[in-house]
């Protein structure tokens, strides 16, 4: 048992011993339906804290011949796949190696970070070393060639190897502008996945960091991978988080609010599975007993600043509409798996999907704020970075909020007016769809109480925007329709002619209607509020 080679199930036995540890070994029955195939090379990326690691150190813990792992996972849902469970236990030579282990590791003497080009070359210095301890006989001379050294293991010894690496990208990420450094890596990835004498050694490779593989022009310099990334996960969707099914068990478990954890915690959306949450803040709020933004502690919000500041055309007002609640279409093909080839918009928004800051449907092609908790993110990133009428918008929401419920019209058309004024320069402002977006910003601070919904389905069309209150609230429900060069009272009419309010069939209380409408000409705004009360099959109006 060594560090790298076969490095045992200890690591795996300290997160099953957590108080917390949600059962994930089903995802060992698809590596064991690729094993030794031509699909066996499998690239994962995910963002921080999603549980890249636990299980790296789990599919490390079940395939390595130097342990016996069955009392480890007999309680476990792999073990309800009977034959297979136990015929690939334990059955491989394993190499685990996470490379920033590597690019960080100090000079003894200077005390200095190693150059990325040293870290390279200490990474198979080490792995060599290791596998001349324990296959001795199998010839192994160079010491910064660990393709050729697993060649002559397999020849001398018939061995084959599962290899694990973790943070794969990080010469990708830490140095982005070396492109010298990182072509020698992607060859160095070559000579173990792609040669032609690596399908003799290799089981399953199992690479995972933030970013997928690089690609060079259209093509990618590891195209054998089968990639499984944010955009699409594809068979290991419910691996990429925490499902809705084990969240509600663990709030049963935690007596947490279940509707609060999804508020904050869910909003990552797959075409297998609708609802997946950040594992690591939903295990963090389940163990202190609140919510709080966990997960965006692990990055600056430096790093999310630095990256929509950026002066590509769209990008800010892309970033205001999700900021509003909406979402925003997005061209997913062309970004290049770095972070420095960008060329548009679209390239930044892709890169913060893999970095977990925004989700991405893959039906509609839009990405979105997931939740809270990266909302709240975002509103930090923004301070101090030249969006002084962003910031001023979201500080004014709260007065607008307490305008529109105590029926101030002219105050919460001056409130909408302000916003749009002053955010010109950042949104085109010639139909609906631009003033919808105004809109939900002025409102911004009502998503502490509300659900916001775009074009709900509501009795004989759609409502624009609605606020339904969020289950701990007591404050009004609220039906908003928008109006351009038209009037306040036509989206009044509307909404009670439409019967709009049928599509709160599960609400009862107060109900606020809000027609608003903006006037192209005088470049004014007017609102209309009117009160009602809610009870289904119809709904009251008036006081």
């Amino acid at each position: 048992m060594g560090i790298y080679l076969n490095p045992g199930n200890e690591k795996f036995l300290r997160v099953i011993s957590s108080e917390i540890y949600v059962d994930k070994t089903g995802m060992l029955a698809n590596l064991n339906s690729v094993l030794e195939t031509e699909q066996c090379y499998i690239c994962v990326s995910r963002p921080r804290r999603f549980g890249k690691s636990i299980t790296a150190d789990m599919i490390a813990a079940y395939y390595d011949n130097s342990c016996n792992s069955k009392e480890l996972f007999q309680n476990y849902v792999i073990a309800k796949e009977k034959d297979k469970f136990e015929r690939f236990l334990n059955k491989y030579s394993v190499i685990q190696a996470d490379m920033n282990d590597f690019r960080f590791r100090r000079d003894a003497e200077s005390g200095n970070v190693i150059s990325a080009k040293a870290a390279i070359r200490l990474f198979q210095k080490e792995i060599i070393k290791e596998l001349i301890e324990e296959f001795p006989d199998a010839g192994i001379e160079a010491e910064y060639d660990l393709p050729l050294a697993l060649v002559k293991v397999n020849k001398k010894y018939k061995e084959k190897f599962i290899i694990i690496i973790d943070e794969w990208d990080v010469f990708f990420r830490e140095d982005k502008l070396d492109t010298a450094v990182q072509k020698e890596y992607i060859e160095l990835f070559r000579g173990l996945f792609k040669n032609a004498t690596s399908k003799n050694f290799i089981a399953l490779a199992y690479i995972t960091g933030i970013l997928p593989i690089k690609k060079y022009g259209t093509q990618s310099a590891l195209n054998n991978f089968d990639e499984f990334t944010m955009i699409n996960p594809l068979v290991l969707s419910e691996y990429v988080g925490f499902t809705e099914g084990e969240v509600k068990t663990l709030c049963r478990q935690y007596k947490m609010d279940f509707d609060k954890v999804q508020s904050w915690y869910d909003g990552y959306s797959f075409r297998r599975v609708q609802h997946i949450y950040n594992p690591n803040s939903v295990v963090k709020a389940m163990f202190y007993g609140e919510f709080d933004s966990y997960w965006t502690r692990t990055e600056t919000y430096e790093l999310l600043r630095d990256y929509i500041i950026m002066d590509f055309d769209g990008l800010k007002e892309a970033v205001v509409q999700m900021l509003s609640g909406g979402r925003c279409k997005v061209n997913v093909h062309k970004f290049q798996n770095d972070m420095t080839s960008f060329q548009s918009k679209d390239d930044i928004l892709v890169l913060l999907i893999h970095l977990g800051y925004l989700a991405y449907d893959f039906e509609t092609k839009e990405t979105y704020i997931p939740n809270e908790e990266i909302l709240y993110e975002f509103q930090n990133a923004i301070e101090g970075a030249g969006w002084d009428t962003v910031i001023d918008a979201i500080s004014a929401s709260e007065h607008l909020l307490l305008d529109t419920w105590q029926g101030n019209e002219a105050a919460v058309a001056n409130g909408i007016e302000e916003v749009h004024m002053a955010n010109t320069s950042i949104l085109s402002y010639n139909d609906e769809n631009s003033l919808s977006c105004v809109i939900t910003l002025a409102y911004y601070n009502a998503l502490n109480e509300y659900t916001l919904i775009r074009e709900m389905p509501a009795g004989k069309g759609y409502a624009d925007i609605v606020f339904l209150p969020k289950k701990f609230s007591d404050k009004p429900a609220m039906i908003i329709e928008l109006k351009y060069n038209k009037s306040a009272e036509g989206a009044i009419t509307q909404m009670k002619e439409r019967r709009y309010a049928k599509a709160l069939e599960n609400y009862r209380g107060k109900l606020l209607l809000v027609g608003i409408n903006y006037d192209a000409g005088t470049k004014k705004h007017q609102c209309r509020i009117e009160q009602s009360y809610y009870s289904q099959p119809g709904f009251t109006h008036g006081d």
